[in-house]
């Protein structure tokens, strides 16, 4: 079997799953994390990093599979190159304290090398992905300008970081010892987070054609379900620990996503089973 038809195929099997993966999958998600952060849960489920790198997986896999067929040599070196970036800043992140603050993990995530979970990029780097399309969508033609589309983006980061750090914190993945202003979280996170988004940001506009990703967009109907996951499960969870700014910040994204028409309401809608399938 050829690249195209794997791609078709996979490409199938997301859009027919749209709702288990973009609805289920988060919202039962923030379910399961909030119950083991409150002792509900059995050991062997709770946190259990299995479960939690399949779910991200899952999550994923929309951007994943619309990204695919774009990527070729230049895209493979430069998301290498982020892969091993990722390693290499976390590894110092988590042994010094910079550029993040001084922080620990509270939960495990998988496999780790050097205290690094190995399971990181999948973490991190879509959702750089995520903000940079959904940007691209939103400025439109202003899109054009790298200064303002790669400051845009950025920022998106950033403020996905306000949904997710708080979160991540109020559940024990990670843990500052000294707190922070908001909801736990220092700014020096911040001041990381720009300069990690700054460096993914500008390896992933040098790797893929703005073009081509938009059009590969404008035809991939679920290549953003993955913010909308995204959306759901931080949401539901900051909702749950009382982190309002994180979830209105949040709720910001959902109307980012109704704007640019990317989020389909009918993926709320519990799919009913077809009875020809059985006979």
């Amino acid at each position: 079997m050829d690249r195209r038809a794997v791609e078709s195929r996979l490409e199938r099997l997301v859009r027919e799953n749209r709702f288990t993966i973009s609805v289920f999958f988060p919202l039962n998600g923030a379910v399961l994390l909030v119950a083991s952060a409150e002792g509900l849960l059995p050991a062997f489920v709770s946190f259990n990093p299995l479960l939690i790198l399949l779910g991200t997986l899952v999550m994923r896999s929309p951007l994943v599979v619309g990204v695919l067929p774009l990527v070729d040599r230049k895209a493979a070196l430069a998301l290498s190159a982020l892969v091993a970036y990722s390693y290499g800043i976390e590894f110092l992140g988590v042994h010094t304290g910079v550029p993040y603050g001084e922080f620990y993990y509270g939960v495990d995530l998988g496999p780790t090398a050097f205290g690094v979970p190995l399971g990181l990029p999948v973490f991190f780097i879509p959702l750089v992905m995520n903000a940079y399309l959904l940007v691209s969508l939103l400025l439109g033609e202003r899109a054009a300008s790298r200064p303002l589309r790669l400051g845009s983006v950025v920022a998106a980061v950033l403020a996905m970081d306000l949904v997710l750090d708080p979160g991540a914190v109020a559940l024990g993945f990670w843990v500052y010892p000294d707190g922070g202003v908001y909801y736990g979280v220092p700014l020096s996170n911040y001041a990381g987070w720009v300069l990690s988004a700054t460096v993914v940001v500008v390896a992933l506009d040098i790797a893929f054609s703005r073009t081509a990703l938009l059009d590969r967009l404008t035809n991939t109907a679920f290549m953003l379900d993955d913010l909308v996951s995204f959306v759901l499960l931080w949401g539901a969870i900051n909702a749950w620990f009382g982190n309002w700014v994180a979830v209105v910040v949040a709720a910001a994204f959902g109307v980012g996503l109704v704007k640019t028409d990317r989020f389909d309401s009918r993926l709320l809608r519990v799919p009913r089973p077809r009875l020809d399938r059985f006979w």
